[in-house]
């Protein structure tokens, strides 16, 4: 097949290399404008426009796609079908009819679940026993459009977005070179949506990351599962911000406050939570520090029992 590829992260780059791998034809590749990033906030190229450079490809980062200079440039490609993955921008309608095989979509959900940024995140958040992906033909909605292939995986008690997220995107690059077979032949048979069973998955803010201790242990395990490796969940202690990076529900007996710490070892902090439940600390990071086991950052911020982490809005856990 001759492909155009439309995507930016690291979910899409993986894709885009499989494609290659598989022998199809790429004349070009759409991703985001070059962005600051890190630290030094320098001028980064997307994961894709990397290796679209690597592979001699031609590269394009439209700000948009509504411009008519936009659909020119693309309608003067030769191409059977556009891939799109993660690529952050709206195909228009002109766009969207440019191909013989249209545009399809590598989404990380089980679609209608989770339509939108962050299926992943929301995933673990909502507490879902099973996700997967599904290649979707695009139309004019937000991931509204009938689905040609799909699969489903378990998600794992101890899963993080980035452990999903790479199994999620090994299983995306699969099916995409499955469909491209397909429509290779002929035309895929599309399983519309059952719009009535659709959920949303908002774009992640850094918000959402602070943990409030007075929810129930449970709730705020998914929480930091869902947000490692980004923005990571923290709390703070003593006036200073604290990532939690792993961390196990447990069982509680103890009769104190939200929030307050129950015991510190070397095999984690134990701190009360809502609904008479216990969340076990078990990696920890201090602001400008690396990651650490329990017992690590124990040596160099003691707790004990009856320290109190505070609640998101600045206050201690009534």
């Amino acid at each position: 097949m001759r492909v155009i590829f439309a995507g930016t992260p690291r979910f899409a780059a993986e894709a885009l290399r499989a494609i290659i791998a598989g022998g199809h034809d790429v004349p070009l590749v759409l991703t985001q404008p070059d962005r600051p990033a890190g630290r030094g906030m320098q001028m980064a190229m997307s994961d894709v426009k990397r290796l679209a450079m690597e592979a001699g490809i031609a590269v394009e980062q439209p700000v948009s796609l509504r411009s008519d200079a936009a659909v020119e440039t693309l309608r003067r490609v030769d191409a059977q079908v556009m891939v799109v993955a993660a690529y952050g921008l709206i195909l228009p309608p002109a766009v969207l009819g440019l191909y013989p095989h249209g545009c399809i979509n590598i989404h990380a959900s089980l679609l209608p679940r989770w339509r939108g940024a962050a299926p992943i995140q929301r995933a673990i958040l909502a507490g879902d026993a099973r996700t997967g992906v599904c290649i979707m033909q695009m139309e004019a909605g937000l991931d509204t459009g009938p689905v040609l292939r799909s699969e489903s995986l378990k998600i794992a008690p101890d899963e993080t977005a980035g452990t999903l997220h790479d199994r999620l995107t090994e299983l995306g690059s699969r099916l995409v070179l499955e469909v491209l077979r397909d429509l290779a032949v002929g035309p895929v048979p599309a399983v519309p949506q059952d719009d009535a069973a659709a959920t949303y998955a908002a774009k992640i803010v850094r918000s959402e990351a602070a943990l409030d201790f007075s929810r129930a242990a449970a709730a705020l395990d998914r929480q930091v599962r869902a947000f490692n490796p980004y923005p990571g969940a923290s709390t703070t202690l003593g006036g200073e911000t604290i990532k939690i990076w792993r961390a196990q529900p447990r069982e509680s007996v103890a009769m104190v406050a939200p929030g307050t710490v129950v015991a510190a070892s070397h095999d984690g902090v134990d701190v009360a939570c809502g609904a008479g439940t216990m969340l076990r600390l078990m990696e920890l990071q201090r602001p400008g520090g690396r990651r650490l086991s329990a017992a690590a950052f124990l040596q160099g911020f003691p707790l004990h029992p009856g320290d109190r982490f505070q609640s998101p809005d600045g206050g201690t856990h009534a």
